[in-house]
């Protein structure tokens, strides 16, 4: 086994090959994310992004190559370990939101709280304040059946922010949502990222969204081809002021 990667890099990869079904997704990727970074992948539709966060996530495993999570090996993990490596340790929002048709927008929020051991009442009280942050708090008590699809995906955000994981993985989530609002949402998102110290790896195909990241790399056929511009932060992203920063949790 290869050593472990830099103490600074919250998640490493180095030489990942995916492919689905014979056909290449990833080809070779090695990339270092750092602790509380703000990192955006991008490349057209095709380009490997989501099989990248699938495979940083632990959600996909490796055909071949190294995945490193705080300096412990993903890649050698089983399918139950790289479950409650998902469960314990990361949150997920896709371009679709997933919702439990069953439960109304403050269960969904608390859900992973209570899966993973939290006290009804801390894990209401922190729905609440999250779905007040992404501006739906008068949904509370609404199933995902009765709301617009960009209401659910404010849900999805609110569930995975909740938790306050290290990492949070985000595929394309404003894909669903009318510009405004979808720049609205990568505001709170990426703010609230900053204010926990929380990392989040960002995959979208929308240019204007870059800005709101640290860094960027660039996927096209399943290859990193260099990291694009940096991107600064805070008050050179335009919309990004102090009155969107989110406070940190009072938990």
């Amino acid at each position: 086994m290869s050593a472990a990667p830099p103490d600074n890099d919250v998640l490493w990869a180095r030489g990942i090959v995916k492919s689905h079904q014979g056909t290449p997704a990833l080809r070779g990727v090695s990339l270092g994310v750092r602790e509380g970074e703000v990192l955006a992948v991008t490349g057209p539709r095709g380009s490997g992004k989501s099989t990248l966060l699938g495979c940083l996530s632990a959600l996909l495993p490796v055909d071949e190559g190294e995945v490193w999570f705080n300096s412990s090996p993903v890649h050698t993990l089983g399918r139950a370990g790289r479950e409650r490596l998902r469960r314990d340790r990361f949150g997920f929002v896709g371009s679709e939101p997933h919702l439990v048709p069953e439960l109304t927008a403050r269960e969904n929020v608390a859900l992973p709280l209570l899966l993973a051991g939290a006290g009804g009442k801390a894990a209401y009280t922190a729905a609440d304040e999250w779905l007040e942050r992404l501006d739906i708090g008068e949904l509370a008590k609404v199933r995902p059946e009765r709301l617009v699809q960009g209401q659910r995906q404010r849900i999805a955000v609110a569930r995975a922010l909740a938790p306050l994981p290290p990492v949070v993985f985000a595929d394309d989530p404003t894909a669903p949502l009318h510009r405004e609002t979808a720049e609205q949402v990568l505001r709170i998102l990426t703010s609230a990222a900053r204010s926990h110290q929380l990392t989040l790896v960002l995959a979208t195909h929308d240019p204007e969204l870059v800005r709101y990241a640290d860094r960027t790399v660039a996927l096209v056929d399943g290859r990193l081809t260099g990291p694009a511009a940096p991107v600064p932060r805070g008050p050179a992203a335009p919309g990004m002021t102090g009155a969107t920063a989110v406070p940190a949790a009072g938990r």
